[in-house]
């Protein structure tokens, strides 16, 4: 599914440079459940952006599903990123005038895939989720655990390739952070390539494989 070689990336402030990534290659295959961990600073989210799409590398190659990714333009990208990408992020992004059940169809608007009936899956997603009760209700009537969930459900609704989610316990308490980190271990049972970007040791031992992040390079990569 990805593949990177010799990935850079650095910022510019004024005329000085500032390296992330100094080199990453990487390959991650269908179905695979990683946890790539790092703290603060170590280059964790620039991968993600890079690998989600959000952001490019400064040099390097990267092929997602097939495509070379280098040289496409803003529009690609984001035509690439509704098809086959759901994100989570740890701040749940929730619109705090839509109930749960708008919030999970917005990505319909905006994907050029054909999803059947979108009201009746996000109402299916949901209630798998235990939000049976809750789809009318707007953000802040929801817990932080149940906004979680409900930003799951709006990434599956496009019945996406990969997840990628960002400190996606960072905002919840341990024992609903370890709920959510259980319902990512059922998704990709079920088949669905999932990324879990994360600063915390607690939850490396959820996924399949750890990739360690440190000074913009691979420092470790163990597979379970």
């Amino acid at each position: 599914m990805i593949t990177l070689r010799n990935i850079k990336k650095s910022y510019f402030i004024g005329e000085r440079e500032l390296p992330i990534l100094k080199g990453v290659d990487l390959e991650i295959r269908n179905g695979e459940f990683v946890v790539l961990m790092g703290v603060s600073g170590s280059g964790k989210t620039t991968l993600m952006n890079i690998v989600g799409l959000l952001d490019k590398q400064t040099e390097g190659e990267y092929t997602f599903m097939d495509v070379t990714i280098n040289g496409l333009d803003d529009e690609r990208l984001a035509s690439m990123r509704n098809l086959h990408i759901g994100f989570v992020f740890q701040q749940f992004f929730l619109l705090p005038y839509l109930n749960a059940l708008e919030n999970v169809l917005i990505p319909i608007v905006y994907s050029s895939k054909q999803i059947k009936h979108p009201r009746d899956k996000a109402r299916a997603l949901l209630g798998r989720f235990g939000l049976s009760e809750r789809i009318h209700n707007k953000p802040s009537q929801l817990s932080g655990g149940e906004q979680q969930r409900v930003a799951i459900a709006r990434a599956l609704i496009n019945e996406p390739d990969l997840i990628l989610a960002d400190e996606p316990t960072g905002a919840l308490d341990s024992k609903t952070g370890g709920e959510i980190m259980d319902l990512f271990q059922v998704l990709n049972e079920e088949g669905k390539t999932i990324i879990v970007v994360t600063h915390d040791p607690k939850l490396a031992s959820f996924g399949k494989r750890l990739i360690r992040i440190e000074d913009g390079t691979i420092s470790e990569d163990i597979t379970r």
